[in-house]
């Protein structure tokens, strides 16, 4: 992911914290923990070549990877239907790589709805759309729809509208980018407010050139958070920190669902990182998921940063 990136020695300088808890959150989490609650993490790709021979087995081919990823991760965000409408039969031979196993994929919306001209008429292509996702099934994620980074409040009404059209009976996460969303308390606030009365999720994104869009509103009890690392910069590390303990006070208070997607502008570092987030996560938060084990070489397992 290029946005939000700046350069290395720009990093030392910014302030990484995470906002403190908003308390429109109050309003959304019941207070207490939520007993079945679900943790997802993934990538946003699993057909990265750099991992070949990392924590995909040497020489193993393109069309293997998803084989490989999902012993890894129990998600993916999915950044592939943005770019193409899949149908059917596509999608379910990634499903059944997920046989068994409880793996979401969480598709993010096609830019031929999203990104090209307005989102008024576009229900046909939509539809077409939709037709395809729901043969994810019961592995079907959240989907998330990102507007582009010029998408202002100035066309609120049309984004709102487009919104009321969507299916009620799929999860919805909205990611916004352009700085005016968040500049003003009014518009952050009517933005918010309509999702939780939509019932769709705000979509949480930390990345270091832009700050804002690390929210931290919740607008359902659920929270969808695309993760930006530096290639294992040691802010990557107290980031993760203080992200595991926004995380732990989220469930503790009635948070259901869990996504994290962890992103790098170079890919390449996302399983180490990963690691290290989740043997956190899994301490702090009573917790079991997997995490990326790598390949092992002449008797001895990879070190994470060899």
């Amino acid at each position: 992911m290029e946005f939000g990136r700046v350069t290395e020695q720009e990093l030392d300088g910014i302030d990484f914290s995470l906002p403190k808890e908003p308390a429109f959150n109050k309003t959304v989490l019941k207070g207490k923990k939520f007993k079945n609650a679900k943790v997802y993490l993934g990538c946003a790709k699993w057909g990265r070549t750099e991992w070949v021979g990392k924590i995909y087995p040497p020489k193993t081919k393109e069309k293997d990877f998803l084989k490989h990823y999902v012993q890894h991760y129990n998600s993916i965000e999915l950044n592939a239907t943005h770019y193409k409408v899949y149908g059917e039969g596509g999608i379910k031979k990634w499903t059944a790589n997920a046989a068994g196993r409880d793996f979401k994929f969480c598709p993010k919306m096609y830019q031929g709805v999203t990104h090209r001209g307005s989102l008024n008429g576009k229900q046909f292509i939509s539809n077409e759309f939709f037709r395809g996702i729901v043969a994810f099934e019961e592995y079907l994620g959240p989907i998330f729809v990102q507007v582009s980074d010029t998408f202002s409040p100035k066309r609120k009404d049309e984004l709102f509208a487009y919104l009321k059209t969507l299916p009620t009976d799929l999860q919805f996460f909205l990611e916004v980018r352009h700085p005016d969303w968040f500049k003003k308390d009014d518009i952050r606030e009517e933005m918010f407010t309509t999702l939780k009365e939509m019932n769709m999720g705000a979509v949480i994104t930390d990345t270091a050139g832009r700050r804002d869009c690390a929210h931290m509103h919740l607008t359902i009890p659920k929270a969808f958070i695309r993760y930006v690392g530096n290639s294992l910069h040691a802010s990557d590390f107290t980031r993760c920190d203080a992200w595991v303990e926004r995380m732990k006070y989220w469930m503790d208070k009635g948070l259901e669902e869990l996504y994290f997607f962890m992103h790098m502008h170079d890919e390449a570092t996302s399983p180490e990182l990963t690691v290290y987030l989740v043997d956190k996560m899994n301490a702090a938060m009573g917790l079991d998921l997997i995490k990326p084990t790598f390949i092992k070489e002449e008797g001895k397992q990879k070190g994470l940063f060899d």
